[in-house]
Formats: C-alpha cells, structure tokens, sequence
C-alpha cells in the first residue's frame, strides 16, 4: 500500500512539474525603481519641497510652544516656594493645559491622521497613481508577469538592466505630465 502511494505521489509531482514549468518559464519579469523615476518628475519634487517646508515651519511652531511650557516650569520652580497654594495649583494646572495643547498640535500636524499625512495624499498621491498606470500600462503591453520595485522594501540582490523599464514607465509618465527629458536623467546610484 505505501509503494502505491509513493508511485502515486511521485506521480502527481511530475505530472504538476510537466503541467506548471512551462507556464513559470514563459513568464516574463520586469522592475523598476521607483526612487528614479520619482526624482526625475519635476512634479514630485515640488511637492516634496512643499511638504518639507510645511514640516518645518509646523515643527518651529511646536518647539516655540516647547520652549514657553519649559519657560513657565523654571519660573514656577524658582517661585514655587513663595507661593501660596492655589497659586501654585494654578500655575501646575497651567503648565499641564499647555504642555497638553502643544501635544495635541503636534498629533494634529505629524500624526498618523494628520494635517501632513492629508497634505502629503494631497499632493504625491496622484504622483503614485499616474506612475502605477504607466507601470501597469506597459506590464499589460509587454506581458510582464510580474514587476519588481528595486527601489522599495524588497531585496533585489542582482537586476540586468536589459530588464529595468524605469525610463518607459518616465515615458509614459510623461504623456500625462511633465517628466525629465531622457538625456537629463540622472541616477542616484
């Protein structure tokens, strides 16, 4: 009875094997990297020196509001002994109410809701999805199976270039917007 399940099972795996390798390696394989395509979008890059400058005047505004809270705490510690006691509970409930006001401006602006989350869909959103269509347009064209980010948390160990569409997906990029022209592209590695 096990000899017959063995030939039968050795069976069924060479039967898949025959059936399933030529469809595995018929299948065609592309990648991209992201990062490039990204940097080479003039769009992209606007809308990142926007975000970056709406970051650091929020994070001004909160280390000022940091920097009041740490003032008012001094001055009550250097007071604190001459004061009465509601005076004292008066000014500790102050300092609380603010410290917790500036903590709630700064979940307002950075957290994971927040007015830069909404402001960065606002504006790279859009970016993503036009490069995803292009992405998709030509895997569909071409007949990739699969196309690989060499740019994201994947691992590619080795790419041929012959393979990288990156500069096709720019190219398609661009008949919906203004990409870098192809001799102009620069690489960051």
């Amino acid at each position: 009875m096990k000899k017959i399940m063995r030939i039968g099972l050795s069976t069924i795996v060479l039967v898949l094997t025959l059936t399933v390798a030529p469809t595995v390696y018929g299948q065609k394989y592309a990648y991209v990297d992201t990062e490039y395509i990204l940097d080479n979008i003039p769009e992209f890059l606007d809308a990142q020196e926007e975000l970056n400058s709406i970051s650091a005047k929020w994070q001004t505004e909160i280390e000022t509001v940091y920097a009041e809270v740490e003032e008012m705490y001094k001055k009550y510690q250097a007071e604190a002994v001459l004061l009465p006691d509601d005076v004292k509970r008066k000014r500790e409930d102050a300092i609380v109410l603010k410290e917790k006001n500036v903590k709630e401006l700064q979940r307002k602006y950075f957290g994971p809701d927040g007015e830069l989350f909404k402001k960065r869909q606002e504006l790279i959103q859009p970016i993503q999805e036009k490069v995803f269509n292009a992405i998709e347009t030509i895997a569909t064209t071409r007949n990739f199976a699969f196309v690989f980010d060499k740019a994201g948390g994947m691992t590619l160990l080795y790419g041929n270039p012959k393979f990288d569409i990156s500069d096709e997906v720019l190219d398609e990029v661009g008949n919906v917007m203004q990409t870098v022209k192809l001799e102009n592209r620069k690489r960051s590695n």
